[in-house]
């Protein structure tokens, strides 16, 4: 018998089978529910717009074929031999897969081509006109590859399976990922999705809804440049650091399933949109003042989150670096260090902490008489809190009773004597 053959998955999580069943169904619901209220006059979450659309509305084979190219072009530029090639935390089996990190390059390549495809005449506003099939579409590309990376994983060795993911109930195996790293030759299936077509594809979205509002009332509006200009911020960050989501739980943890997949072509970019698709319809006048205000709320939120992954990051790299060393920590049985001062030592999840004051600041330039624009910063803080427990679990598993003493030195789990 393979002594790193993965073993069946023993603790099921999501409510398990019925609950990954349920998922399937109200993760796409989610997206269509929002989206549909979003572009009504009220966008009140107690009128609900009737009648539904039918699918012959929201199938729109030109859309599918847009999505299936964009996803196409992030592809194209994942495998351009640019950018440095980095190693990926050690298997079960203790190898480690390389990965091509040129994310920002292909950050760049994009917004240039997007540059010459407005000036020869490229109308972004397609976007919002046809938000709702540009979802559906990504909703089945979704479905289609989730089912494709099922099946890939039937036919994966008994090594190659996500710990979380091999229960041996199709259903959740194929939500949860039954497959851990899934692969075609060397291209990553879900390196790639994790950053590439959803995030940027968030950026795309919002700046073809401030085209939108540019045509509908000349100029955009100060809360949609804000809004804008926040969640790009977030999406650069995101590919300039691209090398540090290779220790996150996401690519060392979880299988590439559904859950997954639809998180990174259909949720991602279109919900953490919703905020500027409001804007086009429900206009917000903001003070000078105020912006001010919301824009040193979001300063606050990313320095905290960009300093505390940084302080981690350069810690797991080399404890010995200048910046890190000297940092008080924890010894533990697997011979690696927990941190213990600076950031880490403030709560046990500062790069949450930053995340979720920034949430809040994209949400304030959208006003403050619609709970709509505020659900990704409803929706962000029970996931950081479902996520935080499940880091705890698997930490708690991990380093035993040195985790043990870490939480009673560091008390607090997101939020500074709240939680």
């Amino acid at each position: 018998m393979d002594r790193h053959k993965i073993p069946r998955t023993k603790e099921l999580e999501f409510g398990g089978v019925l609950g990954a069943a349920c998922l399937l169904i109200l993760l796409p619901a989610t997206v269509f529910t929002l989206l549909l209220i979003c572009g009504t006059e009220q966008a009140s979450l107690l009128n609900f717009p009737l009648p539904l659309p039918t699918l012959r509305s929201l199938w729109n084979p030109q859309d599918f074929v847009l999505v299936l190219a964009w996803v196409g072009l992030q592809a194209l530029l994942y495998m351009l031999p640019l950018g440095k090639v980095a190693e990926g935390t050690v298997l079960r089996d203790k190898s480690r897969l390389t990965y091509r990190i040129n994310g920002i390059h292909a950050m760049w390549i994009t917004a240039l081509l997007l540059g010459v495809g407005m000036a020869a005449g490229l109308r972004l506003s397609y976007i919002y006109d046809h938000l709702l099939q540009l979802a559906f579409s990504a909703s089945v590309l979704a479905f289609g590859l989730s089912i494709l990376l099922y099946l890939k994983a039937l036919l994966a060795p008994g090594t190659a399976l996500a710990p979380g993911g091999n229960s041996g109930n199709p259903i959740y195996d194929f939500f949860i990922g039954h497959e851990l790293n899934p692969r075609i030759g060397t291209f990553d299936l879900k390196f790639f999705c994790e950053l590439r077509p959803g995030l940027l594809g968030w950026a795309l979205i919002n700046m073809g809804m401030l085209v939108k509002e540019t045509e509908l009332r000349g100029n955009p509006s100060l809360a949609m440049i804000l809004v804008n200009a926040f969640q790009l911020l977030y999406v650069v960050d995101a590919f300039w650091n691209e090398e540090a989501i290779l220790t996150t739980m996401d690519i060392v943890h979880e299988g590439f399933g559904f859950m997954l997949a639809f998180g990174d072509l259909a949720w991602v970019p279109f919900l953490y949109s919703l905020q500027s698709y409001f804007l086009v319809t429900h206009p917000q006048k903001l003070s000078l003042p105020v912006a001010g205000g919301i824009i040193l709320l979001n300063g606050l939120g990313y320095s905290v989150f960009r300093s505390a992954n940084s302080q981690k990051n350069t810690f797991r790299r080399n404890p010995a670096d200048p910046k890190v060393a000297g940092l008080k920590t924890i010894p533990t049985a697997t011979g690696r260090r927990l941190l213990v001062s600076g950031w880490w030592g403030f709560v046990r999840h500062p790069n949450y902490l930053g995340d979720l004051i920034m949430a809040f600041a994209w949400s304030l330039p959208c006003g403050i008489s619609h709970i709509l624009p505020y659900f990704y910063v409803l929706y962000f803080t029970l996931l950081l809190i479902h996520r935080e427990a499940r880091d705890e679990h698997q930490c708690l598993r991990k380093y035993g009773l040195a985790w043990q003493e870490y939480c009673r030195r560091v008390p607090y789990r997101i939020f500074p004597y709240l939680y």
